[in-house]
């Protein structure tokens, strides 16, 4: 039995590999408790059970008193035997164990989409998969898809993910869609088709917005996010910038309404004629006004390069959302939709920007570079901006 251990800014990982039969266990515990002592302090314990293949009643007692000692232990990684044992002793009840993942690799693998919280891959024609950006937690892998599964008994058309593995050091969920294309991807293979397209888009957004969404479930307020979103991306703008987005986020009226939050075409994807959505990190509950904005941010007023994120020339990315929003608000006035589409857009320059927080790694040229859009497109922009926001109350639900 090897035993290692290891402290990276407070959160040690114990690393147990071969047997831990009657015979190791006093040793073991000698060696566990020089290796933890040689880490000095640490908040979280974490024990690697990836080469542990046996364990005894004596290896029990063991873990059972590092969860004593050490509020918060978990063991992960954890072989099929090995979870056995510990499912069959109750010990799965008592401490958090994490059965080992399926590893994956997508070397070679096409890749459909792209965006701040990850990459999603095309396996064959039946598997895709979402693999998340480096730190992910597995809480956070989690939480995608309780959301997915609430969203979707609520009536949102989604896939659910049947397992999430390793790829490498991240984590990544798989998504069984069978001869299902993106929508980026049918509109670049007919353009000709885009104004069946744009309705399949618009029906989707008018289906979401039907659905009204019960107190009390684990679905979260949109705009208690974009306000933390622009709390956390305040480090990097002045006083009166971070104001004024946050003022854009207050008048936002509120509302009940299912909402995706991150709809752009490369998260739809159309099997049999119909769409179904991925990515649902983003899920939440709020006014329509949200949503839209979020997608025209991506679709219209991107900041980035377009084929590179939406997988789109820029024009066609425009195309088919302006095309989309006439359809959204179908049998309403010219001056109708040019109100609605002013409002949409100035959430969605909001949105250009809190983006930001999905991550604390961008390069120092990303957060200077919108630094100068938001001067441009927003900061210059101020009065125009705020006498749009007077306006959103106007825009009431049913």
């Amino acid at each position: 039995m090897k035993i290692t251990a290891n402290n990276r800014n407070g959160q040690a990982t114990l690393t147990i590999s071969g047997r831990m039969d009657t015979s190791a266990t006093a040793q073991a515990t000698a060696e566990i408790d020089s290796q933890l002592a040689a880490c000095g302090k640490f908040d979280i314990l974490t024990c690697d059970a990836a080469g542990l293949e046996y364990i005894s009643s004596s290896g029990l007692r063991i873990l059972l008193g590092l969860a004593k000692r050490y509020p918060g232990f978990r063991v992960t990684e954890v072989c099929s035997d090995v979870y056995q044992v510990l499912e069959m002793t109750g010990f799965t009840k008592i401490m958090n164990v994490e059965k080992a993942m399926r590893r994956f690799s997508v070397d070679g693998c096409q890749v459909i989409g792209r965006g701040g919280v990850g990459v999603v891959y095309r396996i064959d024609d039946d598997t895709i998969i979402k693999v998340f950006r480096e730190g992910t937690t597995i809480d956070e892998v989690q939480t995608e898809i309780t959301m997915a599964k609430e969203s979707f008994v609520l009536g949102m058309p989604t896939a659910i993910s049947f397992d999430i593995v390793r790829v490498g050091s991240q984590y990544g969920l798989v998504y069984e869609l069978l001869k299902a294309d993106t929508l980026t991807a049918c509109l670049k293979r007919e353009p000709q088709r885009i104004d069946e397209f744009a309705r399949l888009y618009a029906s989707l957004f008018r289906h979401l917005h039907d659905i009204k969404v019960p107190k009390g479930g684990s679905i979260p307020s949109c705009i208690e996010r974009e306000e933390e979103a622009v709390r956390i991306i305040s480090r990097y703008f002045d006083a009166p910038s971070t104001d004024l987005m946050m003022r854009i986020v207050q008048a936002i009226p509120q509302g009940d309404r299912l909402l995706h939050c991150d709809l752009q075409t490369k998260n739809a994807m159309l099997q049999n004629g119909e769409l179904m959505l991925i990515d649902m990190g983003e899920v939440g509950y709020g006014h329509p006004i949200i949503d839209l904005g979020h997608s025209y941010s991506a679709m219209v007023s991107l900041v980035g390069d377009y084929e590179q994120i939406i997988g789109l020339p820029q024009q066609l990315a425009n195309d088919i959302w302006l095309r989309m929003i006439q359809y959204y608000f179908e049998g309403q006035s010219a001056d109708f939709i040019k109100h609605r589409t002013e409002q949409i857009a100035v959430v969605g320059c909001l949105r250009n920007f809190t983006w930001l927080s999905l991550s604390n790694s961008f390069p120092d040229e990303v957060i200077r570079h919108c630094q100068e859009i938001f001067a441009e497109r927003v900061t210059k922009r101020k009065d125009y901006i705020l006498s749009v926001c007077d306006t959103f109350k106007d825009w009431t639900l049913e």
